[in-house]
């Protein structure tokens, strides 16, 4: 189930994934049956709504090549579409599905920070008191890259190293970030808070106080 169900049919969104993944690029049907696992007559069927609605474009094939199409970005809500997108079924779910799946021990909040003109997206992960393991961190998003076919740049920082960041650090969500994961989402725990020596002993002492009087 998507946020997005009631605005776009399932072979909609499986079609759309794929193309605003790579905005650039034009597919042919028996490309995006490929891509998508869905029946050439489905896809065929769900093409026809989308370049009759404008959203896609149909470039005219070379010879003996076949049609093939591609996101039109001259289309009316053309970027609302594809912020949509981002925000559901074509990013920001998956991500979040695939986190909660494997990380929810150690995964305190997690953003997508941009995605560039490729369709890369830039990711930042906060984790908790557990750090997630790397290299299965590294294979679940080989193959959540492969799923959503988008390539993933992702960031794994502490807590601690994610409170300290200024507004000149790079890995600062800006406010077109979208946080997929927030405080609370998972199971992961806040680290243990370090005390110095010297707060120990005021803490300490503040403590007698109170008892005594």
């Amino acid at each position: 189930m998507s946020t997005a169900d009631f605005l776009f049919a399932p072979e909609v969104q499986k079609l759309l994934m794929v193309a605003y993944a790579a905005p650039d690029q034009q597919f042919s049907s028996s490309e995006l049956a490929q891509r998508t696992k869905l029946a050439p007559d489905d896809v065929a069927r769900t093409l026809e709504h989308l370049v009759g609605s404008g959203i896609l474009k149909r470039q005219k094939p070379k010879g003996d090549e076949a049609d093939t199409v591609s996101i039109d970005r001259a289309f009316l809500f053309h970027d609302e579409l594809r912020s949509i997108a981002l925000k559901s079924f074509a990013a920001a779910e998956p991500v979040r599905a695939m986190l909660r799946a494997k990380f929810k021990d150690s995964v305190l909040r997690a953003f997508i920070l941009a995605e560039d003109k490729d369709g890369t997206l830039e990711l930042l992960v906060v984790h908790g008191q557990l750090m997630p393991d790397e290299a299965t961190m590294a294979t679940a998003c080989k193959k959540l890259s492969k799923n959503i076919h988008r390539h993933l740049k992702v960031h794994v920082i502490s807590n601690a190293r994610f409170n300290g960041l200024t507004q000149r650090d790079p890995l600062m969500p800006k406010p077109s970030a979208l946080e997929i994961l927030k405080l609370g989402d998972t199971k992961a725990q806040l680290p243990v808070e370090k005390i110095g020596l010297l707060q120990s002993a005021k803490k300490k002492l503040a403590t007698l106080s109170r008892a005594s009087s």
